[in-house]
């Protein structure tokens, strides 16, 4: 029977005055000061695990059961030191890791211990020093597996590891800290996000069920001079990618040196609205695998960091001792702590690099080439199996300037959930694929939820509504942020569409709030789609859809604060339906061929800043509304132009993103309510940003502290 004592109360208050008002530290490697004491393969195994069947030394998180003596006095030595933090001895103390020494029934009874043990030193020294007190850091380390990596060459699309399973584990872990003592929970030396979003997704769950939050601290791991974690992101899109889960502090440890580290810490600091740490390795390791970085020499680079306003909270990874703490400490007495800056609203996505959605922005596109309901090519790619050849097609939308790519498996034919797991995998390992962030689109939420257990990066879900009720909306809303995904929110409720403007705002107000207030989702995060329906299809109950979506456009940036507006475009195709030559009025890539187009547009648009003309740029030219005055954006315009005020003169050419000139086109500049029946093939071309390619990056192995 495992003795479990009272819960901690929450710290976050006094740890966020603490913060405040000076930089905390953290303590150093456990593993360094364990090798200290040289162990044999006896002191692992102690009474109770003689005869365990397989060698037990190295399993550090044992010795909370074999050594606690060694344990708590390691933790001593760091609070003596000046530490404000320790942490628990469970860098590998859950059952993914435990199970590699056959003891994964261990898992929550080894952090329950771990946590009573570093919580018995930090009380005692609290107890001397009152007005400083210490606090217990619950380390949940990134597991033995990776979820975004497959560990088969020959397969990509493998993995060893589900997200369900590191969610277990997790959840596991998580509890038995907190069951404990820890006053905060530590997701530490994340080389890969997505087991980072199983964490956050298993306490978030875990804080459900206790009714209570606990502190989070989030710490990723940048591998080397690629500026990138193990599994291929920025620490920008690695912010991101784990923002939702609201910690008191994200930061880096491991892997590198405090200086090698510095550029990373210093954009976090530039970035986070949060408090940032940092706890560098010792240096690298020299050819013996040892850390050579005295005191010192770290003391002098850390007390720079402090110096130059980037940090909150310091202390030591790999190589690192209580010697290296103390030292610490003298360097950075008395200098301020890092003030958290306010960093603008914006709709913040991610894949291996960010995508920032601002006041600023222009319209956003997103690729739906890779959805099988839009294209028949990818519908019998994926039918048949053929996932390479698929992978080229997202790769296409990527090339052409799509800034999101939207992912759709809804197919009577396939296994939708299946489908959409095999691909997001697949792209998972494909940098000039995965680099942007991913809508994960379909009308089943089992689907969706597939493809958010294979993202690492920050998505999109598109979409959910209120369709089947407020109760299935909140439920599908609350799990979204658990995902950490922003959501695109369909006009929709148990009535049926808005297919006016009042129910085009009412639903939207309604979903908005319910989001907001109810789910905690940040307004930013809120994309809301209000049905532009079929377009000058000459229907007479049809003659009010355009304008319709553009006053509710309007209506929703003043009244619904930093929500985004999505418009399927594309459905301006309804409005030439009557004519054999509007199939080919979007514009082929260069590696299309007449057989299977590839087209470059991207069939739907987001946008934050509001719309105030009816045109739809670069959808099928010479077709488009006239039912506002407002209407006078030329038919060759650039697709990303928000308005017709920053529109150039009728054949000028408009400047991309890159500097380089949108090819012009030949069209008439009369605008038609109707279908054009023009033999000419004007061919407007998507401005997006052009394609960069990932710089070749060396990713190497994680060092455990």
């Amino acid at each position: 029977m495992i003795d479990v004592p009272q819960a901690r109360p929450d710290a976050t208050a006094a740890l966020t005055d603490a913060l405040r008002s000076r930089i905390l530290l953290l303590d150093g490697a456990m593993g360094t000061m364990v090798q200290r004491h040289q162990l044999s393969e006896s002191d692992y195994r102690g009474e109770r695990f003689a005869d365990w069947p397989s060698d037990l030394r190295g399993n550090n998180d044992l010795l909370t059961l074999t050594r606690p003596d060694v344990i708590r006095g390691i933790h001593r030595a760091y609070l003596d030191a000046g530490a404000d933090f320790v942490e628990t001895n469970t860098f590998n103390a859950q059952r993914i890791s435990l199970g590699d020494y056959g003891m994964s029934e261990l898992a929550y009874e080894l952090n329950v211990e771990a946590a009573r043990l570093a919580r018995i030193e930090c009380d005692a020294v609290t107890a001397l020093t009152p007005d400083k007190p210490r606090y217990v850091a619950g380390a949940l380390g990134p597991t033995t597996r990776t979820a975004s990596i497959s560990p088969d060459v020959n397969d990509p699309g493998a993995r060893n590891v589900t997200f369900d399973a590191l969610v277990e584990a997790y959840h596991e872990q998580a509890r038995g800290l907190v069951d404990g003592g820890a006053d905060v929970l530590l997701i530490e030396t994340v080389f890969d996000t997505l087991n980072a979003k199983a964490a956050i997704f298993a306490v978030e769950t875990l804080f459900e069920e206790r009714a209570r939050r606990w502190p989070i601290i989030i710490s990723g791991t940048i591998t080397d001079a690629s500026g990138r974690t193990l599994s291929g992101q920025t620490s920008e899109a690695f912010w991101n990618s784990v923002r939702h889960a609201r910690p008191l502090a994200i930061g880096l440890n491991c892997a590198l040196g405090a200086a090698e580290m510095r550029p990373y810490v210093a954009e976090l600091s530039r970035i986070a609205d949060t408090f940032v740490s940092c706890y560098p390795n010792a240096g690298l390791p020299n050819a013996f695998g040892e850390y050579d970085e005295t005191p010192e020499q770290m003391a002098a680079v850390v007390s720079e960091f402090a110096a130059a306003g980037l940090v909150n909270l310091l202390g030591g990874c790999c190589g690192t001792s209580p010697e290296h703490v103390a030292a610490f400490a003298r360097a950075i007495d008395g200098m301020p702590s890092r003030p958290v800056p306010e960093v603008p609203r914006a709709t913040r996505l991610s894949g291996l690099e960010p995508l920032t959605i601002d006041d600023t922005s222009l319209f956003v596109n997103v690729g739906e080439r890779t959805n099988i309901t839009g294209s028949a090519r990818f519908r019998n790619l994926i039918k048949a199996g053929d996932y390479d050849t698929a992978l080229a097609v997202a790769r296409q939308q990527v090339e052409a300037g799509a800034q999101i790519i939207d992912v759709n498996m809804d197919e009577g034919m396939i296994d939708g959930v299946a489908a959409m797991d095999r691909f997001l995998k697949l792209v998972a390992t494909e940098p000039d694929i995965s680099r942007v962030p991913i809508m994960v689109d379909s009308s089943k939420w089992e689907v969706i939820e597939a493809g958010l257990k294979c993202l690492q990066g920050k998505a999109v879900v598109n979409s959910i509504s209120m369709k089947e009720g407020v109760d299935a909306f909140i439920d599908h809303a609350r799990l979204c942020r658990k995902y950490g995904a922003a959501v695109v929110v369909m006009a929709f409720d148990e009535q049926g569409q808005a297919d006016t403007l009042a129910r085009r705002q009412e639903i939207s107000a309604t979903a908005y709030r319910i989001l907001t207030e109810d789910v905690g989702m940040d307004p930013a995060d809120i994309i809301i789609d209000p049905n532009i329906f079929a377009v000058a299809t000459g229907i007479e109950e049809h003659n009010r859809y355009g304008l319709d979506f553009i006053q509710a456009t309007a209506w929703i940036k003043a009244n619904l604060p930093g929500a985004l507006i999505s418009g399927g475009v594309s459905n301006v195709s309804f409005s030439s339906a009557a004519t054999t030559s509007s199939a080919r009025r979007f514009t082929p890539s260069s590696s299309s061929t007449p057989s299977t187009p590839a087209w470059t547009w991207a069939s739907s648009t987001l946008a934050r800043s509001s719309v105030t003309t009816t045109s739809i740029p670069n959808s099928v030219t010479g077709s488009k509304t006239s039912s506002s005055p407002a209407a006078t954006t030329p038919p060759n315009a650039c697709s990303r132009s928000p308005t017709a005020s920053t529109l150039p003169e009728h054949g000028k050419r408009l400047p991309t993103s890159s500097g380089a000139p949108c090819p012009s086109v030949s069209a008439s500049p009369t605008l038609s309510s109707k279908a054009s029946t023009s033999t000419s093939k004007p061919t407007p071309r998507s401005c997006g940003p052009s394609s960069r390619d990932l710089a070749d990056s060396r990713l190497t192995s994680s060092k455990a502290r």
